[in-house]
């Protein structure tokens, strides 16, 4: 119940302090229903206007068996509701369902009679007792009737087709306009606003007549109240407006989910929670994922403070998590002048600084996984509770621990981390499977968050596809690499790579990296030179030299050949250089370590890049271009 509870509490910290920019919580027994009409009325319960609106998402009040309503005999709402419920003349013109308005007419009027009312409940109960709510709404052009002064449920006069048609669900082609939602606005100067649904003092009393109306008490395992109101069904729509999966359901009718353990199907014997408490707890959570939650597919990933203060989104990228793009983009260019790993770590503390300054070091923070397997359950599938320096702490851990030059594209450079859906991609390809996509992302929760190494596997995966060169284009190539380099070096932790060439390291797997960064370099030097554009071997090879390096080099070391002598006649200086550099690397080769052809590890990826930016000036290192610029 623990989730129960922090939500609960972020409800009540957070309910009347929502920032403008977001939707506000839903208040206690109200849902979210998407409004097509919406009708004004006087305080007299006199129509004055109605309106086709589309589809609006409204805040309505609602109980809590129409709040998850199916089926044929579904309960109504109390105030806002469809036309097959609202209108007392829908069997008169030809309504194609069942009416409910004698089910609507007596709940609306048992609260209007309550000392819960509400005047504006009373003009709305005033109105659809004249049972001319289609008719005027005809009158209104918002519905239609045809020759037989029945309710359409195709347009075939001509023309242009009228919005209502457009907005509804069509079934079996065929549009009931019975369907159609209506909200009301009950205008009276003395108590702003007209809309009901924004009305807090309607919605406070509808809370309260709704709470008189609970009869079954218990203990609530949330709160620990032993004479709470207790909830008999759940809210659902909890990720977005279609969702029917509910967290808590017990509504197996047959016996058969709770047999020999219980001796009714509510649920309430095996899980007490107070009314009023899933409903905070349920519309928090809704409003959180609404507001700042992961989303692949049916997966939901929510972080939180239980307080409502900001927190940092532990699933984006350093780019996006430090938000200063033209900072970011320099950052490749320190490689050749300060340590780039050092630059990182000074922004990244210096934002999460700022998430520090209010995020307090011993303010809950809550992460939350959600996914369902089937449509009507959700299961929750990742849960963490953190104090705000744990989290902070562990973002920047994160962010720092797997940072590497990342180059997405010529817009979209950066020092740091990927985002998780980027390393999914990376793995298994662009086109991967939803489902294995969110495997992904589940799996690297624990690295995020916990601080748990990644999974070998997926390091393993990332390095494969980032060596097949030949099989992805350039830019997919380049992430690739650039996401690699920055899993490995992390997944190595103790090893202390750093993101510039480390020229004393003399590990067999670095060294051949860098050997094949400086062949690529010779080749393309030499082709720009000639005029020619075409793939260097190294390019072509490097899977084959990542799966035996002693062979394959001497196969690329052969096809140097022309490229040497050309540059060695029109570039001589370079060429020297980079002999000069080639007997470098092999010196620094230990034992029979050149000669070793076993498969090499995602290290020479590291060797490779780093030295690949070292001998690229500037500009094309940071556009990751192959543009060759001249010798001088």
């Amino acid at each position: 119940m623990s989730w129960l509870q922090k939500l609960h509490e972020t409800y009540d910290a957070c309910r009347g302090n929502e920032p403008e920019a977001t939707e506000k919580l839903l208040p206690v027994s109200h849902a979210h229903q998407q409004a097509h009409v919406e009708i004004t009325l006087d305080m007299n319960g006199n129509f004055e206007s109605a309106r086709c609106i589309g589809k609006v998402e409204t805040a309505i009040p609602a109980t809590e068996s129409s709040a998850t309503r199916s089926g044929t005999k579904a309960p109504p709402h109390p105030l806002c509701d469809k036309i097959q419920y609202c209108a007392g003349d829908y069997v008169a013109l030809g309504g194609a369902k069942k009416s409910f308005f004698s089910e609507y007419h007596a709940q609306l009027l048992a609260w209007c009679q309550s000392p819960f009312a509400h005047p504006k409940a009373k003009a709305v109960l005033s109105y659809i007792g004249k049972k001319s709510l289609i008719a005027d709404l005809v009158s209104e052009r918002v519905l239609h009737i045809g020759p037989d002064q029945k309710l359409l449920t195709q347009w075939t006069i001509g023309g242009n087709t009228p919005e209502i048609f457009k907005v509804l669900t069509a079934k079996a082609g065929e549009r009931d306009q019975g369907d159609a939602l209506i909200r009301w606005q009950v205008r009276d100067p003395s108590q702003p606003p007209s809309e009901v649904w924004l009305d807090e003092s309607l919605q406070d009393s509808w809370a309260e007549f709704d709470a008189s109306t609970k009869e079954v008490r218990g203990l609530c395992m949330v709160t620990g109240d032993m004479q709470s109101y207790l909830a008999e069904s759940h809210p659902r729509r909890i990720r977005h407006a279609g969702d029917g999966a509910k967290l808590i359901s017990a509504n197996d009718s047959s016996g058969f989910t709770f047999r020999g353990r219980f001796t009714d199907d509510t649920g309430l014997q095996a899980s007490g929670v107070g009314y009023e408490v899933t409903q905070k707890a349920h519309n928090a959570l809704r409003w959180l994922i609404h507001r700042q939650a992961y989303r692949q597919g049916d997966q939901v990933i929510v972080c939180w403070a239980v307080g409502g203060k900001p927190v940092p989104d532990p699933f984006a990228s350093t780019l996006d998590l430090i938000d200063e793009p033209g900072e970011i983009e320099s950052a490749p260019q320190l490689q050749l002048h300060v340590d780039a790993g050092q630059a990182l770590a000074q922004r990244l503390k210096q934002r999460l600084r700022g998430y520090g300054a209010q995020l307090g070091a011993t303010d809950d923070v809550v992460v939350m996984g959600l996914d369902s397997a089937t449509p009507g359950r959700m299961a929750i599938t990742y849960y963490r509770e953190l104090t705000g320096s744990d989290l902070l702490n562990r973002v920047e851990n994160w962010h720092a621990r797997y940072a590497w030059f990342q180059n997405f594209s010529k817009d979209k450079r950066f020092v740091g981390a990927p985002a998780p859906h980027d390393i999914a991609e990376c793995a298994y390809g662009r086109r991967l499977d939803e489902r294995l996509k969110k495997a992904v992302v589940e799996r690297l929760l624990p690295s995020i968050i916990d601080g748990q190494s990644l999974p070998r596997d997926l390091v393993n995966s990332v390095v494969r596809r980032a060596s097949n060169r030949v099989g992805l284009d350039h830019w997919e190539w380049e992430k690739s690499l650039g996401i690699a380099c920055g899993l490995y070096r992390g997944f190595c932790n103790r090893e202390d790579y750093q993101m510039d060439l480390e020229a004393d390291r003399h590990t067999r797997d670095y060294l051949y990296g860098r050997l094949l960064a400086l062949a690529e370099r010779i080749e393309s030097l030499a082709l720009y030179v000639g005029g020619e554009k075409r793939d260097t071997t190294a390019a072509k090879l490097m899977q084959r030299f990542a799966d035996r390096p002693a062979s394959t080099w001497r196969t690329i070391e052969l096809a140097l050949t022309p490229a040497k002598s050309r540059l060695r006649a029109k570039r001589g200086g370079s060429m020297h250089e980079l002999d000069r550099l080639h007997d470098e690397i092999v010196a620094l080769f230990q034992g029979n370590d050149f000669m070793d052809d076993s498969k090499l590890s995602g290290e020479f990826l590291l060797g490779y890049h780093c030295q690949r930016r070292a001998l690229m000036p500037p500009k094309a290192a940071d556009s990751g271009t192959s543009q060759e610029p001249t010798d001088e």
